[in-house]
């Protein structure tokens, strides 16, 4: 009840409201930034010489690491079975929005991180709301918020999710699972951020490329069926034929609703990890950041959600989450596809874990201001996994959903509040990028 109450239409409409918003002081920057910020994100050429402790792609992969995981798979099942076909195209929507407020946040966090005693990089919305606005009071309940929502959604909910899967899969005993997960963690994020960096350029890229290429086989083979349901979502989309009433409310509300979920641009959790990264300019790491809301719901949720429309099952009782994705692509690949959907969503949870420590961890730092600190709260937060997968975790699903929702309204504030730094900030970034290349251009070695 209170989950819902927190996640209702005024969180919702603030949160597409400030993407908005944002979108039209940037001039739509996310639409004619995004081939330029795709090709600077994973590029072989990494800045190696700027301040920070890991490069742009490996933030990047940080933070999707982080977002990309059971709201890919579970989340947008639930969104078209409570929703309905057309709550795809609201995803859509928010994501396209969101891009601007992902962008945002990182511009900030980059602007106005600090280093800690041990000389790392530590930034995100507490700090831009401290420095930016002059509120650590408010900064501090951002950070109290994160540190605690990580334990739940970045962590117990998680490690749960994994032990349900290999256990229904498998017969893998969820005590099993949680002491392998359990070390994998712990062996990852002792090491800090550079270790976690390192270990998910690797995960992410190879899982994600692997879950959307099976969906893309998956679509070419029945081709024929591709075109209706894309239809069938932007014509739901507006007419409200939802499953769950009929109103358009509805459709839009969820929507929004998994969208956000899954990509969380607003939440204030992605910047964290885009104030380590190694970069001259604020604003191109933003540039970075954003497209992790593209991969993230324009690419990953979209396999999900096309095939869901496609196999019609999410008309079907009883059938909801992971299990109809599942069942969806075990029906057009065979026992092939339910394998796919949980492998993905075993190494999408287990990522989200690695991405979701390094943010608690820095919202601890900020709260005591003792590096000793850091050590204790990864400790806690690898011991907590193995408890999340055995664990009934109902209760702690509704708080999770409850402290997430909680922190976006802090960082809100602070983006509204210092929007014209982020434009400042911009304007500033872009005409460097110009004379950038118009320096190129001019140098006699321009065309070797």
């Amino acid at each position: 009840m209170l989950s819902g109450l927190v996640w209702g239409p005024p969180l919702l409409i603030l949160l597409v409201g400030t993407g908005i918003f944002l979108t039209i002081r940037l001039s739509f920057l996310q639409f004619s930034a995004l081939p330029y910020a795709l090709k600077l994100a994973f590029s072989r050429k990494q800045d190696k010489t700027s301040e920070g402790d890991i490069s742009h792609f490996q933030s990047l992969m940080t933070a999707l690491a982080a977002t990309v995981g059971t709201g890919n798979i579970a989340g947008v099942a639930t969104a078209v079975v409570l929703g309905g076909p057309g709550a795809v195209f609201w995803m859509w929507l928010s994501a396209l929005f969101g891009m601007a407020t992902k962008y945002a946040e990182a511009i900030l966090a980059v602007k106005y991180r600090v280093k800690d005693p041990e000389g790392k990089m530590s930034g995100g919305p507490m700090y831009y709301i401290e420095k930016g606005l002059g509120l650590r009071w408010l900064g501090i309940i951002f950070a109290l918020f994160a540190a605690v929502a990580a334990f739940g959604i970045g962590n117990t909910v998680q490690s749960n999710s994994v032990a349900d899967v290999l256990e229904s899969n498998w017969n893998v005993a969820p005590w099993l699972t949680g002491i392998l997960l359990t070390v994998f963690t712990g062996l990852v994020i002792l090491g800090g951020i550079k270790s976690i960096g390192r270990v998910v350029a690797f995960i992410v890229p190879v899982m994600a490329l692997f879950y959307v290429v099976a969906g893309l086989v998956m679509m070419i083979m029945n081709a024929g069926l591709v075109p209706a349901a894309v239809g069938l979502i932007f014509t739901d989309a507006f007419t409200g034929q939802a499953v769950a009433g009929g109103a358009i409310g509805v459709v839009i509300q969820y929507g929004v609703a998994r969208g956000v979920f899954s990509n969380e641009a607003g939440l204030g959790s992605a910047p964290i990890a885009a104030a380590a990264a190694r970069t001259d300019y604020p604003g191109r790491q933003a540039l970075v950041s954003m497209t992790q809301v593209f991969i993230d719901t324009i690419v990953i949720c979209s396999i999900t959600g096309i095939a869901l429309v496609m196999g019609g099952m999410y008309m079907e009782e009883g059938l909801e989450g992971a299990a109809l994705t599942s069942a969806t692509f075990e029906f057009f690949l065979g026992p092939i596809g339910g394998i796919i959907v949980a492998v993905g969503l075993v190494f999408f949870a287990y990522s989200t874990i690695l991405g979701w420590s390094y943010y608690g961890e820095r919202c601890f730092l900020y709260l005591f201001k003792k590096p000793g600190s850091v050590p204790i709260y990864r400790i806690m937060f690898v011991i907590a996994v193995f408890f999340g997968a055995i664990m009934d975790l109902g209760l702690v699903w509704g708080i999770a959903d409850v402290l997430n929702g909680l922190m976006a309204a802090p960082n809100l504030i602070g983006l509204l509040g210092l929007s014209g730094v982020v434009v400042a900030e911009t304007t500033y970034f872009l005409k460097k990028m110009r004379e950038e290349k118009a320096q190129k251009k001019a140098s006699p070695y321009h065309d070797a």
